[in-house]
């Protein structure tokens, strides 16, 4: 069954009946988006299927371009489509208001203004009433993701579809590589390569890259170790249990 049906014009409403039939197909079946270029089989008759199909789906987008109102009949000029009871745009919305189908304006663009029932055939003058939703061509993926969310929320045979949406992207692997350059960072990192470690240049303060204590002041441990004192502005100096003067070396 199909739970959704796109009603649009070609002219106008093409691009965004495709785009919505590939993104809610995708999210809730192949089946559960009817779109008439596709979902009409060849020999079927098209006028039973379009109404039938208009009658049973649980929502109808109303796909509502900048023309849609005053698009003009093809067959009558100088007269609109809307204005003629065998236009299948008006044909299909007005089945699916008599059958209680959730009925969806689907503005397309942000010049479309919200419907004037006046300015509307008397038998699909309630869709007027029916709160509207808008893409934007520029956004459209997004706009038709966040429109299958609320659908979900609005009609349960949806939600009971539902894949859900795609995940995002992996994030990048947690093992970095072992060569980092940002040479023109003052204090920043320099280049490491191989098992070397961390190396930070130009470092402002005590700084313990491994395991044991940090040591902020002066510190002497025996023979053969790194001494550092101070704020560090004069380097490190490696002793022999000797103690550099606080404020280090000069340079």
């Amino acid at each position: 069954m199909h739970e959704i049906f796109v009603n649009y014009r070609t002219r106008g409403g093409k691009e965004v009946a495709y785009s919505c039939d590939r993104v809610l197909s995708a999210r809730f079946g192949p089946d559960s988006v009817f779109l008439a270029r596709k979902s009409i089989e060849p020999g079927n008759n098209y006028i039973d299927v379009l109404v039938r199909t208009a009658r049973r789906s649980h929502v109808l987008l109303a796909l509502v371009d900048e023309e849609w109102l005053d698009a003009p009949d093809r067959n009558r000029p100088g007269k609109r489509a809307l204005d003629n009871p065998q236009d299948w745009v008006r044909r299909e919305i007005e089945e699916a208001l008599a059958s209680g189908v959730l009925i969806v304006p689907l503005f397309i663009g942000r010049r479309v203004e919200q419907l004037d029932p006046r300015q509307l055939p008397r038998s699909i003058a309630d869709i007027a009433e029916c709160q509207y939703t808008r893409v934007d061509l520029h956004s459209l993926e997004a706009d038709l993701r966040r429109l299958g969310d609320r659908l979900v929320r609005l009609v349960p045979a949806l939600a009971a579809l539902d894949r859900g949406v795609a995940p995002p992207d992996e994030p990048p692997s947690a093992e970095a590589d072992l060569t980092v350059r940002n040479d023109n960072q003052s204090g920043g990192i320099g280049q490491v390569s191989g098992t070397v470690g961390t190396y930070v240049h130009d470092a402002r303060g005590p700084l313990n890259t491994g395991s044991g204590g940090q040591f902020n002041g002066p510190q002497v441990n025996g023979d053969g170790t790194n001494v550092i004192s101070g704020d560090n502005h004069g380097g490190i100096r490696q002793g022999f249990g000797t103690r550099t003067p606080r404020g280090g070396e000069e340079r």
